[in-house]
C-alpha cells in the first residue's frame, strides 16, 4: 500500500464516528449500526452497546463481524468513487473493571464524553472488535487488502 493511500485509509477511519456492523443473526447477515472509537495502538474499534441489542446478542453468540466504515456522500460524487473500508474481525466483550476495559473506555469516551452516563447502565458493556483482516477501497479501481495487523500499524501511526 503506498504512503498515501494508507494516509487516506486512516483519515477515514480516524475522521468518521459510526460504521455499518454486520453480525450473524440467527445464521443470517444482519447489519446495523454503531458509533466506534479507535485504541491508540490501532490494535481494535471500541462499541459500546447494550445488551438489549441484536447485535450484541449477536456478538456474544458468534464473534465474527465485519464493520463498514464509508466516505461521506457528497453532491456531486460518483457512489462508486467513495473511500470505503471493510473490517473483518474478531468481536470480545471485555471485562467491567479489567485493564483493558478502562482503556477502551477511555478511548470511547474521549471520543463520545457525551456517552458517559451509559457506562453507569448495567446493560451496557464495551467490546474491543480486533482486525483480522480489511479490504480497503481508496476509488474506482483502487481496492487493497491487508491484513489485521498491517490495518493496525496504519491506525496507529495516525493516532
Amino acid at each position: 500500500m503506498s504512503p498515501e493511500h494508507a494516509a487516506r485509509l486512516a483519515a477515514l477511519a480516524h475522521g468518521r464516528r459510526a460504521a455499518a456492523l454486520g453480525t450473524l443473526h440467527a445464521g443470517a447477515p444482519f447489519v446495523s449500526m454503531v458509533p466506534y472509537a479507535l485504541l491508540p495502538d490501532g490494535g481494535a474499534f471500541v462499541v459500546h452497546v447494550s445488551r438489549l441489542a441484536g447485535h450484541t446478542k449477536d456478538m456474544l453468540a458468534d464473534p465474527r463481524v465485519s464493520l463498514l466504515v464509508m466516505q461521506a456522500e457528497g453532491e456531486g460524487v460518483d457512489a462508486q468513487a467513495l473511500a470505503r473500508l471493510t473490517v473483518q474481525g474478531e468481536a470480545r466483550e471485555l471485562a467491567k473493571g479489567s485493564g483493558e476495559e478502562g482503556e477502551c473506555r477511555a478511548a470511547y469516551l474521549a471520543r463520545f464524553p457525551e456517552a458517559e452516563p451509559l457506562t453507569a447502565f448495567g446493560d451496557f458493556s464495551f467490546f474491543a472488535i480486533r482486525p483480522v483482516q480489511a479490504r480497503f477501497v481508496a476509488g474506482f479501481a483502487q481496492a487493497m487488502s491487508l491484513a489485521g495487523e498491517s490495518l493496525s500499524r496504519i491506525l496507529a501511526a495516525r493516532g
